[in-house]
């Protein structure tokens, strides 16, 4: 016993003062025991780590204050979109068409209201269109109605050819992707049959953005037309309208101008729809084509099956 204990205060004895080596030097041969070594290696990265148990059901704060607590930088996000300057993001005091298309006697209440609300509309608009006048010396109010028609057809008419060139150069960046939106993989049938009302100015603004003297002109024209319209899916089948039926269309086109710009141009830039409008019909989709009850002994190219058409569809522009 004594000799163990012995043996045991030179092995400490020699690991404090000359290392391990000089220890096991100490130790007889026979009962010298050999310690355990470590060496380190690196393992395979591990690319997934799965989230721990009901992380899920945590909040964001939550999770937050854990990875901060875990000493864990969280990025912070930041919310970014593009800015054009070449045009506004919306419109400016809209104008509100009011119901009926003010055709109400003056006399009732309402059409009393109807006029006192388009003269504080009309002195806001002689402001504006002073404005406009002094960045474009040539625009007029009883010559631009019949402008805005004309680029009011030649947009659509690009949207039917599918003309994103001379698009662009019609309609504003806000308004072109509202237009092309859900249009791939259709065919569009638009045509302009003729005009009911000559188009007249109801609302103008001049708006100024991001700095003072940044001026954006913006003309309200409400036009009055006959127009024909269908759309069919990637099948060939009639989704909304018809070719050979025309409809009125009340609509109310904006249209915007940069007016500090020398090189600007007057474009669509969206359309008002009043809220005593019609709802519109919704669109047939084709899920699938029904065909003939075959029985047993029949095939289907045997029949000379023809689809039939579908039939026409009211629409509301």
């Amino acid at each position: 016993m004594a000799t163990a204990t012995k043996r045991m205060r030179v092995l400490l004895t020699g690991l404090t003062s000359g290392g391990l080596k000089h220890a096991e030097a100490l130790l007889d041969p026979a009962v010298q025991c050999h310690l355990p070594s470590v060496i380190p290696f690196r393992t395979k990265k591990r690319y997934f780590i799965p989230p721990a148990v009901g992380a899920t059901e945590q909040s964001h704060a939550v999770q937050e204050a854990k990875a901060r607590q875990a000493g864990v930088v969280v990025r912070q996000e930041y919310m970014e979109r593009t800015i054009n300057i070449a045009c506004t993001a919306g419109i400016f005091d809209p104008y509100i068409p009011p119901e009926g298309d003010a055709r109400l006697s003056s006399l009732s209440r309402e059409g009393l209201k109807q006029r006192t609300e388009q003269l504080r509309q009309s002195a806001a608009s002689q402001l504006a269109i002073r404005k406009i006048k002094e960045h474009d010396p040539n625009f007029n109010t009883k010559d631009f109605p019949a402008q805005a028609l004309q680029i009011f057809i030649e947009a659509h008419a690009a949207l039917t050819h599918f003309n994103k060139e001379k698009l662009h150069s019609l309609v504003t960046e806000r308004c072109y992707p509202e237009m092309v939106r859900g249009n791939r993989y259709k065919t569009l049938c638009w045509n302009f049959v003729k005009s009911l009302e000559p188009p007249r100015v109801v609302h103008v603004r001049s708006p100024d953005m991001v700095s003072k003297g940044n001026f954006y002109g913006q003309v309200t024209v409400r036009i009055h037309s006959q127009q024909t319209l269908a759309i069919y899916d990637r099948f060939g089948r009639l989704m909304l309208g018809n070719e050979e039926m025309p409809r009125d269309v009340l609509e109310y086109l904006v249209l915007e101008r940069h007016l500090v710009s020398p090189y600007s141009r007057w474009r669509l830039h969206g359309k008002i729809v009043p809220a005593w409008a019609p709802p519109k019909d919704p669109i047939i989709k084709t899920v699938m084509i029904p065909g003939p009850q075959l029985k047993p002994w029949e095939e289907f190219e045997d029949l000379n099956y023809e689809v039939p058409q579908p039939k026409a569809v009211q629409w509301h522009k």
